[in-house]
């Protein structure tokens, strides 16, 4: 059993397999940032702009995170990013678009 008692030296905060993933982790940090802006946004008429962009931007790192994520962990929390993105992504258009007028 001195497999079982083996140290881990180095563990990323969402992998759960003993191995670094630098890239995931930022991708899943950034998603859930862009997520929370974009539904705290997204209840405000007059910042459809902000919760539009940053709920697309969301929907498109999160998206990508998605496709090259390693471990659960990773694919939960971005799922969670993805979800509030996409709601603040909704209302944004909802409220006014990514544009809100500028373009005709």
């Amino acid at each position: 059993m001195a497999q079982a008692m083996r140290r881990q030296s180095s563990i990323s905060l969402f992998a759960t397999d003993g191995k670094p993933h630098p890239l995931q982790d930022t991708l899943v940090a950034v998603t859930l940032v862009l997520g929370a802006v974009a539904f705290v946004t997204g209840f405000f008429h007059h910042l459809h702009l902000l919760s539009s962009w940053t709920g697309l931007i969301g929907i498109v790192t999160g998206l990508y995170g998605q496709f090259i994520s390693a471990t659960t962990r990773e694919r939960t929390a971005l799922i969670i990013g993805l979800g509030a993105s996409a709601i603040g992504f909704f209302l944004g258009m909802a409220h006014g678009g990514l544009f809100g007028g500028w373009l005709g």
